[in-house]
This record gives C-alpha cells, sequence and structure tokens, in this order.
C-alpha cells in the first residue's frame, strides 16, 4: 500500500512579498555602506524607524475614528511624505547644486551635534550657529538636535523634517474633525495629505517643514479650545513658542485668527457667573500675546515704528528681501528698494488671488514653475466649482468660530506675503496658508443643492384579482396598498354557463 505524500501548504504571496522586500533592503542597506558615507546610507535606519513609531500613533488615532479605512489613508500619507524627502534632496542637491539653506544647516547642525554628543556647552556654540538664536539660529539646533540623535545623515535629515511635516497635516486634520465635526473631512484629509505642495515643500531640512509641525499644533489646539476641550492652552502655547521662534510675524497672524474665533465662540447655555470675566481675561491675554509678537517681529526684521508704521516696515523689509532671482515680479527701481505698502483694504482682493493662485501658466519660467502653476490653476477651478460651498461662509463665520479663525488667518496671510515679489519663494511660502484654505473646500454642501438620493427600483409584485381566474395577472405598486375587488358570491354546482358535452 503506497503512502500518499502530504503536500506542505504554500506561503500565502503577502509573506512572500514581504520577504523579498527585507531581501532586498538588506541588500541595498550593505551596498550603500561598502559604497557610500553616512550621509547616505543613513537614511535607511532612519526612514524605518520612523514608520515604526509613527504606525502606532496612527493605529491609534484610527481605533477612535469614525471613517471607515482611515488607517489605509493615514499610513499612505505617512508613506508618500518620507518618500518625498528623496525629490525634494534631488532638486536642492542635485538641480540646484546645494545652493540652498537646507546645506547650511546640515553643516552647522552636524557642528552642534558634536558638542551635544560630547556634552560640551562649554564653548564653540554660539560660534557655531553664527547669528541669533531666533529665526535660522533657532533651526540649526534643531537640526543639531536631531543629528545628536541620529547621527549627521543629510538624507536622514531630510525624512525626519518630511516626518514632523506631515504631524504637522495630521493635526489640521484633527483639529478640523474636533471644531467642524460636520464638514467634508474625509474630502478634506484627500487634498491636506496628498496636496502636492504640502508634500513637497516642507520635507526638507528647513523651516518649512518646522513651521506646518507647529502651525498644525496651534491650530489643533485653537480647536479644542474652541469645542471647550482640556489641553487647549498647553498646544497653542508651544506651537506659538515654536513659530515665534522662526517666523513671529506668521504667529501674530495667527493670534489675531484665534482672538476674532473666540470672541465670536458660542456661549452655553448655562453660563456661569464667571463667564463673562473668563472671557475677559482670555480675550486681553491674547491681545498681549499679540502685541508681545508685534514687537518680537520688529526685533526679527530689524524695524522700529509703531502701529501701522512698525507693519508698513515689515512689508518694505519683506519685499526688499524677494526682490531677487530670476522669478521677480514687480521689480522696483533702484532708488525705490525700500517701497512704502498702503494699509487699505481695497487691495485685499488682488492679494488673496496672487497669493493662493499665482503664477499663472503663462507666467511659468521653468519647469517647476510650470508644475506649480498647474496646481494653482486646478485649486483655483475647484473654488470656482465650489461656489455653493463659499457661499456659505458668511453664515458660518457666525456660526462656526473654527470658520473665523480660518477666514481670518487666510485674509491677514494673502494681505502680508503679497508683497513677495518672486513667485518661487511665494510658492514655498505658501505652504503655511494652505492647509487652512483648504478648510473653506471642505465646508459641507447647501441641502437645496445637494441631488436627491436615488431610489432602487423594486421589481413589482404580481398579483391575480379574486375572482377572475382566466385574466391575467395584474402588477401591483410595491408603493401603494394593493386594490381589490369583492368576489362575486359562490354559483350552485348546476348552474353552469359553460356548454354541456353530456
Amino acid at each position: 500500500m503506497r503512502r500518499q505524500a502530504v503536500r506542505k501548504p504554500a506561503l500565502p504571496w503577502p509573506t512572500l512579498v514581504a520577504g523579498g522586500l527585507v531581501c532586498t533592503y538588506v541588500t541595498v542597506f550593505v551596498l550603500a555602506m561598502v559604497h557610500t558615507s553616512y550621509d547616505t546610507w543613513g537614511a535607511l535606519l532612519v526612514l524605518p524607524a520612523l514608520m515604526a513609531i509613527g504606525t502606532p500613533i496612527l493605529a491609534r488615532v484610527a481605533a477612535t475614528n469614525p471613517e471607515p479605512r482611515v488607517f489605509r489613508l493615514l499610513m499612505l500619507a505617512m508613506a508618500l511624505k518620507l518618500l518625498c524627502a528623496f525629490p525634494r534632496y534631488l532638486m536642492a542637491f542635485v538641480l540646484y547644486g546645494g545652493a540652498a539653506d537646507a546645506k547650511m544647516y546640515h553643516q552647522k547642525g552636524s557642528a552642534l551635534a558634536y558638542f551635544l554628543d560630547n556634552a560640551d556647552f562649554s564653548a564653540g556654540i554660539h560660534y557655531d550657529l553664527g547669528m541669533k538664536v531666533a529665526g535660522t539660529g533657532f533651526i540649526i539646533i534643531v537640526t543639531g538636535v536631531v543629528y545628536a540623535i541620529t547621527g549627521p545623515s543629510l538624507v536622514g535629515g531630510f525624512l525626519v523634517f518630511s516626518w514632523l511635516g506631515f504631524w504637522g497635516l495630521l493635526l489640521f486634520w484633527r483639529a478640523l474633525q474636533i471644531a467642524f465635526p460636520e464638514a467634508d473631512t474625509r474630502r478634506y484629509a484627500k487634498l491636506v495629505f496628498f496636496l502636492p505642495s504640502l508634500l513637497f515643500w516642507p520635507s526638507s531640512i528647513g523651516k518649512d517643514a518646522w513651521m506646518m509641525f507647529c502651525l498644525g499644533l496651534t491650530t489643533y489646539g485653537v480647536a479644542k479650545l474652541l469645542s471647550r476641550q482640556f489641553g487647549a492652552f498647553v498646544f497653542i502655547a508651544l506651537g506659538s513658542l515654536g513659530t515665534a521662534m522662526v517666523r513671529p510675524h506668521v504667529t501674530v497672524l495667527a493670534g489675531a485668527g484665534l482672538t476674532v474665533a473666540y470672541v465670536l465662540r458660542k456661549r452655553p447655555k448655562e453660563v456661569s457667573a464667571l463667564g463673562p470675566l473668563r472671557m475677559v481675561v482670555t480675550v486681553a491675554v491674547l491681545g498681549a500675546m499679540v502685541m508681545l509678537m508685534l514687537q518680537q517681529v520688529n526685533t526679527f526684521f530689524g524695524t522700529s515704528g509703531q502701529g501701522g508704521d512698525a507693519v508698513n516696515q515689515v512689508l518694505s523689509e519683506t519685499s526688499r528681501r524677494t526682490s531677487q532671482g530670476n522669478s521677480v515680479i514687480n521689480q522696483p527701481a533702484p532708488e525705490d528698494a525700500a517701497p512704502a505698502f498702503s494699509l487699505n483694504p481695497a487691495g485685499l482682493p488682488m492679494a488673496v488671488v496672487s497669493v493662493l493662485f499665482r503664477p499663472f501658466p503663462f507666467e511659468a519660467s521653468n519647469i517647476q514653475s510650470l508644475f506649480q502653476s498647474v496646481e494653482c490653476f486646478a485649486l483655483l477651478v475647484m473654488f470656482i466649482r465650489g461656489w455653493p460651498r463659499m457661499r456659505q461662509l458668511p453664515r458660518l463665520f457666525l456660526q462656526r468660530s473654527y470658520i473665523a479663525y480660518a477666514l481670518v488667518y487666510t485674509l491677514l496671510f494673502c494681505w502680508a506675503f503679497s508683497t513677495i515679489n518672486n513667485l518661487g519663494i511665494l510658492s514655498r511660502e505658501r505652504v503655511q496658508v494652505l492647509p487652512l484654505v483648504l478648510v473653506l473646500l471642505a465646508v459641507p454642501r447647501p441641502e437645496s443643492d445637494r441631488p436627491a438620493p436615488k431610489r432602487r427600483a423594486r421589481a413589482p409584485v404580481w398579483r391575480v384579482q379574486p375572482g377572475q381566474w382566466g385574466a391575467a395577472p395584474v402588477p401591483v405598486s410595491s408603493t401603494a396598498p394593493a386594490r381589490t375587488e369583492a368576489a362575486p358570491p359562490p354559483r350552485p354546482w348546476g348552474d353552469r354557463t359553460d356548454h354541456d358535452h353530456d
């Protein structure tokens, strides 16, 4: 009697694919260690570490989220955001030949990491910064701290900063869910996680990724404050401190939006005796923060003045600093190197169009600006098609304080950054306002413009009317009640209406 051979079960294809990826990764890692420096192969250590840290956090977020398949969406967004660090690196060090701020941050951050690793704080730190702590110096400190943990890897640094930018986008998404739950959060997630500008620009060692992370912290705190949730001021304080150390003028814009939104916040029906006093104290604190940030802005830009004069000087200085490069627009004359800007709000509509939707396709001077113009045009089309949503903004401005925060910040940002004379710089700076601009596209459509739900056609019910045994069946509507006729009285057996065939 032959013994039947027992077949071993075949391995499932996901296991085979995972095994192949691991073998490929190990092979690439070994080859990179032999042929490249730690600047390159260090990224192969940083990338899986960042994914390992982020995955359980995203799983926890998805577990408490009512939307379906949100974990898959968040994992795809994080992976794509990390992968965008590589084209951002190639643009800075291959296309531009290293003529980028990331090179300086890497060099000075590596030197600072050496002192941090050796716990030598007695000398050299201020010399290595080479400048004041606020602004560029603060990003050098952040880079040095990152390199003290990961090691001075240039590509690894790009990955870490891109990872920070992703968490900023996640905080923007969570803020909308908390403060405006009836919004189309699914649509907002697809826009904020996959818009090319938000994927690409905040993926480099520099201020953009840090600002995205800190603005996300601030906005998350604003949403918790407007929804009366615990811990709001902690997030607002941390986010505001982070933005103030790099770009304090953006902190002023966020503070102004927060102040307006807090004043318009819906009050509870049962108001305690301390309610009005608490509101006055909070508004006074927020106003004081805005004034302090204005003073910090004067120090940051090296200007002097009070009120409108200070703002005018800051805008003029911004225009002067950005009036260089190949993408310059509105080039000032040499004798008018620092033009004065009017504070008249009549120019606000043009400022909104200029900041949010330029460069136009006919203004593209190279392949990079051409790609940017395509995205700007697509964004403009989305706003035009979303006009039914936009019509609700005046009402929502008063009813939903988070919409007030987003609108005030957006309008002030467009007014302030319209002084930038370089379209390339403007495309990069624009990412600081895009997450809140996209909130306007997530406003739910009004009831009158929503299509009526389609009803599935049901098969007709065929029924034979009583007393009509030879008749064909008649369809009966599934919605209307069946119409029946009274049955005729029974006839005697001998009374036959048909012919006899005896």
